[in-house]
């Protein structure tokens, strides 16, 4: 089956490398500093999807597996073309025999040698089995399209993990950018309270504190550092490439509000691999069916061939007027052979009646199983409607909500410069800063998430077109 790249993102955003982590001003700091990674080969979502079409195991055994089914349609496995077969035997013989005729001398041959040569070409064509040679090939074509659907829904979900775990590294990459801000507020805030200890208006517990909470920060930024290396790695294997392949992705987390949920259904029903793979298994329940109806008709063949046969005996008794006497023995039978072959079902001690009994069964299991998919498909794009919604209506809050906070600590730390808050109110809202920019880098993945299921479950992830050369 060909299969073209998924639809990318509504919008693609370069993304930037990761700052450095500024330095604390104090000399005598235990805890290590984080370390400063160069990015690494920007990777955009479509060429992630594209590497992983053409490295993912899965996929590749799944195309495999279509190739097979692909191969076993054709005419003569359907029994439809004649068999041609030909046979070729020779054979040496050495015997030792005694005759003996009324009250006469036994006559001995020790060692007589015979030799046989045959050679045979024979055809065998159905012209008639109740139609079940044509049945048997629309069953092969009907496999074939439902392991296309296979390999289909394979590639799908490929593509969503690999759109996961994108999106994954994109969220990881930009938490850490939030525990930079939050180091930059942290460092300000040093820089302010060493100035006030060092003209006596603070004391320097003060300092300590606010040097106890960068650490803390600079603690976390490690943390988020190892989730990234491992989100990184996760991603590299889904692509099939090195663990430690260092990635920078390219493209920022863009969500599609315009899915609603008439055309998830409506794709659900024209396009969605598993529904399709169902469909499909009922077509391929009706025509075994067919195929064992077939069998109660004769079947009619032509045969034909040609047929050489010769056998040499060099110890032959042969009657002459001067009695039997010992000579060489050659027959030779040769020529064609045709005719027509029928034959007609009688009684099979009722296997055959027994087999389309479990054909009609297998055919409304095949039904229940398809309404089942359908109803199960059906509530998969309820729930991942509902979902999506509410992740938008989230996303919405939390983009409102990151602006209030940004404002919020560039009041609180101009005033924390002028000395009309302490160092809680501030932290307080370093804090909050903090959390906000986490929460709606949470809130774009989750919601790119729920995108993602609808846009699986209606088919529209990957579209059907020419091949991509990915085996």
């Amino acid at each position: 089956m060909a299969l073209l790249l998924p639809l990318a993102a509504a919008a693609q955003q370069p993304g930037t490398g990761t700052p450095k982590t500024p330095k604390t001003p104090n000399p005598g700091n235990q805890l290590a500093q984080p370390q400063t990674v160069a990015p690494g080969t920007p990777l955009s979502l479509e060429e992630a999807i594209r590497t992983g079409l053409e490295n993912n195991y899965g996929i590749r055994i799944a195309r495999r597996d279509e190739e097979i089914v692909r191969n076993n349609v054709t005419r003569g496995n359907a029994g439809q073309l004649p068999t041609v077969s030909g046979n070729l035997s020779r054979t040496f013989n050495i015997n030792y025999s005694r005759q003996q005729l009324n009250n006469t001398e036994p006559r001995l041959v020790n060692g007589g040698r015979a030799n046989g040569l045959a050679f045979g070409v024979g055809l065998n064509w159905t012209i008639f089995d109740g139609l079940g040679m044509f049945i048997a090939y629309d069953r092969l074509r009907t496999l074939d399209q439902q392991q296309q659907q296979v390999t289909r829904a394979t590639v799908e979900q490929a593509v969503a993990d690999i759109t996961d775990s994108y999106y994954t590294v994109v969220r990881e990459r930009g938490k850490i950018r939030a525990f930079e801000e939050a180091l930059k507020v942290g460092q300000a805030r040093i820089d302010l309270t060493q100035a006030q200890v060092e003209v006596g208006v603070t004391a320097k517990v003060e300092l300590l504190t606010a040097q106890v909470d960068y650490n803390a920060d600079r603690a976390l930024l490690i943390q988020q550092q190892e989730a990234l290396a491992t989100a990184k790695t996760n991603l590299n294997n889904l692509l099939g490439r090195a663990p430690g392949t260092d990635l920078s992705p390219a493209d920022s987390i863009v969500v599609n509000r315009g899915l609603n949920k008439e055309q998830v259904v409506a794709g659900i029903v024209e396009r969605n691999p598993v529904l399709q793979q169902a469909r499909l298994g009922v077509d391929v329940a009706t025509l075994e069916r067919k195929q064992v109806t077939a069998t109660r008709l004769p079947q009619v063949d032509v045969v034909g061939g040609y047929n050489l046969n010769r056998n040499i005996n060099n110890a032959a008794f042969i009657n002459t007027p001067q009695g039997s006497s010992l000579a060489t023995n050659v027959n030779r039978v040769y020529g064609p052979n045709y005719g027509v072959v029928a034959s007609v079902p009688i009684f099979d001690g009722f296997n055959r009646r027994r087999l389309e009994q479990n054909a009609r069964v297998n055919i409304e299991r095949s039904k229940l199983q398809l309404d089942q998919t359908q109803l199960d498909l059906n509530t998969q794009a309820e729930q991942a409607y509902l979902q999506y919604q509410n992740r938008l209506q989230l996303l919405d809050l939390e983009e409102s909500n990151i602006q209030l906070a940004r404002q919020n600590v560039a009041i609180t730390l101009e005033r924390y410069r002028l000395g009309l808050l302490n160092q809680l109110s501030l932290r307080e809202a370093q804090r909050n800063l903090l959390n906000a920019e986490n929460r709606l880098l949470d809130a774009r993945f989750l919601a790119k998430q729920a995108e993602v299921v609808l846009r699986q479950l209606s088919g529209t992830l990957v579209q059907q077109g020419p091949a991509t050369g990915a085996q």
